[in-house]
């Protein structure tokens, strides 16, 4: 047992110092960090909207945002490819500015977008119904526009919904397979380079990676809890 873990240790070590392994870690981190990014530019404005705003089609809308949490991930991804690819209905616009999304980083960070933006919505909505409408009415009343009444009362009152969806966010970022697989298998993000290693070679060679994406995710997840304790 001692020789098995010391095994695992030295293996760790050896991803540690490999280029392969080092690029595909950095793939996955700095594409669902910028997927959460543009998830929180975008999500927070839509879920203010939703929570406080009832019209035509925002059932529609909400009911959009829960497409990617229900259909399958192959599904998903093979959506994208037929939207995104050079000749798909998006992609042929974007093709024709020189931006392409197949087996790109563009395209590894939106299959993880797609799949990721709606928890980031739901959470915060969620928080924004959660705050006391009359709160933002009495800024209101007293002369503060909308805009400094969001920034000053609502947005630190919903903060810890906010981030407890940043949290979901860019950990189902970087725990997305399929939908990567599909659009984007290159450039490898760890998740495609641990599969690709058991396939091709089995647990002992995928292991060391897992170990090491586990400990990233793992402090990156204790950085988020230790800040939104000191918010608190």
């Amino acid at each position: 047992m001692f020789l098995e873990q010391a095994k695992d240790l030295s293996g760790l070590f050896n991803v540690l110092r490999d280029a392969a392994v080092l690029d595909a870690i950095f793939v996955s981190v700095s594409a669902t960090t910028s997927s959460t990014l543009i998830s929180l530019l975008l999500g927070v404005p839509l879920a203010y909207v939703l929570a406080r705003h009832s019209f035509l089609g925002s059932s529609v809308i909400e009911g959009i945002m829960d497409v990617p949490m229900m259909i399958p991930h192959i599904v998903a991804g093979i959506a994208l490819y037929e939207v995104f690819m050079q000749s798909g209905l998006v992609g042929s616009v974007f093709n024709a500015l020189h931006i392409g999304f197949r087996d790109t980083f563009l395209g590894v960070v939106l299959a993880m977008l797609f799949m990721s933006f709606p928890f980031l919505v739901n959470t915060t909505k969620e928080g924004f119904k959660s705050i006391d409408p009359r709160l933002e009415n009495v800024s209101r009343s007293l002369g503060i526009s909308q805009w400094r009444t969001f920034q000053r009362v609502t947005l630190p009152l919903s903060y810890r919904f906010i981030l407890s969806g940043v949290v979901q966010c860019w950990a189902r970022g970087i725990s997305e397979f399929t939908a990567v697989l599909v659009l984007a298998y290159f450039p490898k993000s760890a998740p495609i380079l641990i599969y690709e290693k058991f396939t091709i070679y089995g647990i002992s060679a995928s292991r060391p990676i897992s170990v090491l994406l586990i400990v990233i995710c793992a402090g990156v997840f204790a950085l988020l809890r230790v800040l939104r304790g000191r918010k608190r």
